[in-house]
């Protein structure tokens, strides 16, 4: 069929990356495009395995265009000390924040990164920052991010500095992380229901969150079980 490739054939497969390669290169370099240089950082990445170039072209397109994907996948790079790069967990919270406040793809995997680091306390000499954490956790769970609404529960649940103890808060992150298929979301929403922990007791509602947890813990070990290679 015209147009398709044959991926049996390896010849016709290896022509095809080749021309990606020149097209995207290209698009890149010649046509100065970001979304060009993203696609070829990409391409490098998985196809050529070449990390060394990829980080290069990541932190070109993220400084020269701003480019948010390329800033996000630049600090993921950093915090991994991948393509050469020195493990720089100050400079990746730099390109995350770049990428977050940018929006865009992957801005929202970047709000959640710089609440994470924020939360640890490593780009700050080991002094965690709740407020800084809760801020970004939260432009990440209004972008329907669930890790960084369970984050925003137990933040809430526990109390930190700057982020009082608010069972109100809690309850409704937890919620939103259960609708968006965070396990544990639902079991800490649950456990609050159960023991009518700051909010009215409702062995109904507490019932029907940890099926539902159950539910996602079952569904989450049968994907990961298809996972089979080789076939």
């Amino acid at each position: 069929m015209a147009g398709f490739i044959n991926f049996a054939d390896e010849e016709e497969v290896r022509a095809y990356l080749e021309n990606l390669h020149v097209e995207y290169s290209y698009q890149c370099f010649k046509e100065k495009d970001p979304e060009g240089c993203q696609r070829f950082a990409d391409y490098l990445d998985a196809v050529r395995k070449d990390f060394v170039a990829a980080a290069r072209v990541l932190r070109d397109n993220c400084e020269a265009h701003g480019h948010s994907e390329s800033c996000y996948k630049l600090g993921v790079y950093q915090a991994l000390g991948k393509g050469g790069l020195e493990v720089d967990l100050k400079a990746a919270y730099n390109s995350f924040m770049k990428s977050c406040e940018k929006g865009g793809k992957k801005s929202i995997n970047a709000c959640h990164s710089v609440g994470l680091l924020a939360h640890d306390g490593r780009v700050n000499d080991n002094r965690p920052d709740p407020v800084v954490a809760r801020d970004y956790y939260t432009k990440a769970c209004d972008g329907n991010f669930a890790p960084s609404c369970f984050n925003l529960g137990v933040m809430y649940l526990q109390g930190a500095p700057g982020v009082p103890k608010d069972m109100s808060h809690a309850l409704k992150y937890s919620l939103k992380g259960c609708e968006l298929g965070h396990v544990w979301a639902c079991a800490n929403a649950s456990r609050m229901y159960k023991l009518g922990d700051g909010v009215e007791k409702n062995d109904a509602k507490a019932e029907d969150l940890k099926n539902r947890a159950k539910q996602l813990h079952k569904e989450q070990k049968e994907a990961s079980s298809s996972l089979v290679f080789g076939e």
